[in-house]
């Protein structure tokens, strides 16, 4: 039995994805699900808005124009309860970092400092005064173009000792493009950083459409990698490219496992047959991974990861986006979403777990954000099964087109937004007592 399939069987651990239109990757869009660090240093806010107070619009994935189709939406009632438990928090959301352009991801320092990805290549942060920092660190190899560029941040779990982080990104320092998972050291102050290697290179790309990439690290210290598949037609169910996959690897970008989990395959490869990885989440108190993904014309997906299977994207000959997401009749043992958006899509992102009791009856549920959407479904989670679904009524249209979720250590939702200029950053806090 492989490291990872036992430690599935012995503990529950999965893998669960979901899925997003296919429409290009433009200014927003949501984010993905990493470990909380120790504490949270809040800064100052620069805006506070409750229920009621929208502003911004939706945004087009490639321009700042939306995506016909792309803005759809699911209504849920609001639960009522006599105890803080049953009850649908009010939430609060303020502006932490702005004039940002398409900040991909959000990940924490165990200080509670936030380092932003800007997908035209640049890395952000608040300074020591609360004041909005470009870290100095050489990204000149970063390519930005279409739904390419500098996408996915993951913090090491070993951040005190090692001060590393991982970046995803679009790289032309092997010539040709590719897309690569790059390691990097922070300087003691927070305003500078160094790279320290490549842990994954080749990585497919084309134009910059369908270029994933999102990161997130398992309980065990080990690094998941959701690529994309380049909109080109053979790389989903070829188990020789890294496109349309979910890569698991150590943090030297090594096979966790040297036999692999797919028999013929890259032993890197964990899961195949995928159109375009944006969300990977942990969730809280089983160890699952779950992954949302963008859909074609139809079907955006959230799914649970098995390693070695397949999930039954095929779009060939001649890249067909009205193929089916999971394509049963070529592939009968291909796994079936845990949830879809049928039509229209809603072309969704990250994804994060709600924690705390301050969520109420949104505690334990899986929040994804969404680009054409503009705003934030929290689904409940019943096992490996979605029970229920809710638009965030404070998100929903209000700052346009949503790309990246994550979670702090006190139980706030850091938001991105993907508009193609004077983006910002959110902090959402939640309160049942009204």
């Amino acid at each position: 039995m492989k490291a990872f399939t036992a430690l599935v069987a012995a503990s529950g651990f999965a893998l669960v994805l979901a899925g997003c239109s296919g429409q290009p990757d433009g200014p927003a869009g949501p984010a993905s699900s990493q470990a909380a660090p120790a504490t949270t240093n809040v800064p100052t806010p620069k805006t506070t808005e409750t229920a009621g107070e929208t502003a911004g619009g939706a945004a087009g994935e490639t321009g700042t124009t939306p995506a016909a189709g792309d803005d759809a939406t699911t209504d849920g009632a609001a639960t009522q309860g006599p105890s803080a438990s049953d009850a649908v928090p009010v939430l609060s959301v303020e502006v932490v970092m702005d004039g940002l352009d398409i900040p991909w991801d959000v990940q924490l320092l165990p200080d509670g400092t936030p380092l932003v990805t800007e997908r035209p290549g640049r890395l952000v942060t608040l300074g020591a005064d609360g004041g909005q920092v470009e870290v100095d660190v050489d990204l000149s190899e970063v390519v930005a173009d279409g739904e390419g560029g500098l996408m996915g941040l993951a913090i090491s779990p070993g951040f005190e000792q090692d001060r590393t982080f991982f970046l995803c990104h679009a790289s032309d320092a092997g010539g040709a493009t590719d897309v690569r998972v790059t390691r990097w050291t922070l300087t003691d102050d927070g305003l500078g950083a160094s790279a320290d290697g490549v842990v994954v290179e080749g990585m497919p790309y084309t134009t910059g459409r369908h270029s994933g990439c999102r990161l997130i690290f398992t309980p065990d210290g080990d690094l998941l990698v959701g690529t994309g598949d380049v909109a080109d037609d053979v790389n989903p169910q070829d188990l020789t490219s890294l496109g349309g996959k979910v890569l698991l690897v150590t943090t030297e970008g090594e096979p966790v496992d040297a036999d692999g989990y797919v028999e013929g395959a890259d032993p890197r490869i964990l899961t195949y047959g995928h159109r375009n990885v944006q969300g990977l989440a942990l969730q809280p108190g089983t160890d699952a991974i779950w992954e949302v993904e963008h859909g074609p014309d139809v079907d955006d997906e959230v799914n649970v990861l098995r390693p070695g299977a397949n999930y039954g994207w095929n779009p060939g000959p001649g890249y067909d986006e009205g193929m089916p997401m999971t394509d049963l009749d070529t592939f009968p043992d291909a796994v079936e979403a845990a949830w879809s958006s049928g039509d229209p899509t809603h072309a969704t992102s990250g994804a994060v777990f709600l924690d705390g009791p301050q969520w109420g009856a949104w505690d334990g549920a899986l929040a994804v954000a969404e680009l054409k959407g503009s705003g934030v479904t929290v689904m409940t989670v019943d096992g490996e099964e979605i029970v229920d679904e809710v638009r965030v009524p404070e998100l929903d249209g209000s700052h346009g087109r949503l790309r990246s979720l994550t979670l702090d250590a006190g139980g706030a939702l850091w938001v991105t937004t993907s508009n193609g200029g004077d983006d910002v950053v959110l902090r959402v806090t939640a309160d049942t007592d009204g």
